[in-house]
């Protein structure tokens, strides 16, 4: 059974920096993504990753602050998050990637059940 769980997630103000964690079991992805949800609004992409780290996919409105990398020995994505602001207040997920656009949900076929990251102006 395929499982990712996501981990780190919390309270912060602005200004302040967490770190997601993402660990995948039962099978390993050659990308993994990360996407989030703020209330009443769709998924939105945040950032991606190739198998070997060499490449490396962000959205613009988390650029220079928000870095994804991963271990594959732990099979573990992770989102370290700095410089955090009230507008990145949202669930974040993480999800397998399986075919298409890195960007799209529709290109992910398995999804953690999220993390609550809320920040306080």
């Amino acid at each position: 059974q395929v499982q990712l769980v996501e981990s780190g997630g919390g309270l912060v103000q602005a200004g302040g920096s967490l770190r997601l964690s993402c660990a995948a079991s039962g099978r390993t992805f050659s990308t993994m993504g990360w996407f989030r949800q703020a209330p009443g609004k769709e998924h939105e992409f945040v950032a991606a990753i190739s198998w070997n780290g060499g490449r490396t996919y962000y959205a613009d409105s988390v650029k220079g602050r928000f870095t994804i990398s991963r271990d594959n020995a732990k099979n573990t994505v992770y989102l370290q998050m700095n410089s955090l602001k009230p507008e990145d207040t949202a669930v974040y997920f993480c999800a397998g990637y399986r075919v298409g656009s890195y960007y799209d949900t529709n290109g992910y076929d398995y999804w953690g059940q999220g993390t609550q990251v809320t920040v306080s102006s």
